[in-house]
């Protein structure tokens, strides 16, 4: 039994010491780029962001979640730089169209990203690359103009420094900055009395870079190329995405361990619903609509003429109904059919005189005739109803 005890307490003990050390390990480096500027993870902003006053002394920063059309349309920026770092743009025509009215104006654009967009690479014929060797050497980056330029270059280690541009059209941009190969990793396009700038690294002004001397002196000289702008536009729209995007749930899909929970949730709550509508589901009554009595007396009367096939006594009585009509109608007396009545009734009725002179035609010889074919009925019929149609 001093056995068993001893055994829990050590069981316990051990179980007690793994669960702190595991709560009080070191959470493991996030590598992810995120590019936002309160991230302090190795590929977050957050450096930056706080030397935003030495690198733009007196400029007022305004973060937009916005696109780029929706931030500068009908807006009159004066004195302002826009800032995009983010691993890809997706900039469409409209954007870009709103961009160049806003370097026009003698604005600034600072673009540091992976993936510039497809209207970007086309309209200013721009392709990048990376060197992707394991074995290569990373490359020395440098700028081109002396008074910024390193004497032994910059060297960054995870591959910051191996991206450049295998396609520029230099007829257009000037050249601001090479690697040790000779090929273009910085440039500047001019717009009128403003400028824009790419960088193809967004990697090169993250938390990272800028820990290191050597990578915190690239990005203040790479970045003095704004000219102390009044106003820092700072882009969260390629990063944050769009500023609309509020949704409750946003909490839950960024972080893994609550987004599945949430997936479970919904599965569980999905397989309940299902195996409850299948068990508990009552039947549907039919409900047949009502009978129409009238439509089938009608019928029912309709067939028992067919079967007799008396003619005769059929169209007496449309007559008969018809002269009541008439008499109810227009106040006619209908003992005499003459001309007088003919004349009156046309004037009262406003059917056409040929319609009614036809009609009492055929009730004359229905009433005054031997046999009533179907023909004779049929007509007495048809007039009877165009009359109708013609009466006011």
């Amino acid at each position: 039994m001093k056995g068993m005890r001893l055994y829990l307490i050590g069981s316990a003990t051990v179980l007690i010491l793994y669960l702190l050390a595991q709560y009080y390990k070191p959470a493991p480096t996030d590598w992810s780029p995120s590019y936002l500027k309160e991230d302090k993870i190795p590929y977050g902003l957050y450096i930056l962001n706080q030397e935003k006053a030495s690198i733009f002394p007196g400029a007022a920063l305004k973060t937009t979640r916005l696109p780029v059309y929706n931030t500068l349309k009908d807006q009159q920026y004066k004195n302002t730089s826009y800032l995009f770092i983010a691993g890809s743009l997706k900039f469409d025509k409209l954007d870009y169209q709103e961009l160049v009215k806003f370097m026009h104006a003698g604005n600034q654009v600072f673009i540091a990203a992976f993936d510039l967009g497809k209207v970007l690479n086309d309209t200013l014929k721009l392709e990048t690359s990376t060197n992707l060797s394991a074995t290569a050497r990373p490359y020395a980056i440098n700028f081109v103009n002396p008074a910024l330029k390193a004497k032994d270059g910059y060297v960054f280690d995870k591959g910051l420094g191996d991206q450049y541009f295998t396609t520029v059209d230099t007829s257009r941009c000037t050249v601001l900055g090479r690697n040790n190969k000779g090929d273009i990793n910085f440039v500047k396009y001019t717009f009128g009395k403003g400028a824009l700038y790419i960088l193809p690294n967004p990697q090169l002004l993250t938390n990272y870079n800028l820990l290191h001397p050597a990578g915190a002196a690239y990005a203040s000289k790479a970045l003095s190329y704004l000219q102390t702008p009044g106003t820092l536009l700072w882009d969260e729209n390629s990063t944050r995405g769009n500023t609309e995007n509020g949704s409750v749930l946003r909490v839950f899909f960024k972080h893994d361990q609550l987004r599945w929970a949430y997936c479970l949730a919904l599965a569980g709550l999905l397989t309940f619903v299902l195996f409850e509508m299948k068990r508990r589901q009552r039947i549907i009554p039919v409900l047949l609509p009502l009978k129409n009595s009238s439509a089938e007396f009608v019928t029912v009367v309709g067939k028992v003429y067919y079967q007799q096939r008396d003619n005769s006594d059929i169209a007496q009585k449309k007559i008969n109904y018809f002269l009541e009509y008439i008499r109810l109608t227009y106040r006619l007396k209908t003992l005499k059919t003459d001309e007088e009545f003919i004349s009156a009734l046309v004037l009262i009725s406003g059917a056409q005189e040929e319609t009614i002179r036809q009609l009492f035609t055929v009730i004359n010889t229905i009433q005054y005739g031997s046999k009533v074919t179907d023909g004779l009925l049929i007509e007495l019929n048809k007039l009877i109803e165009k009359f109708y149609n013609q009466a006011k």
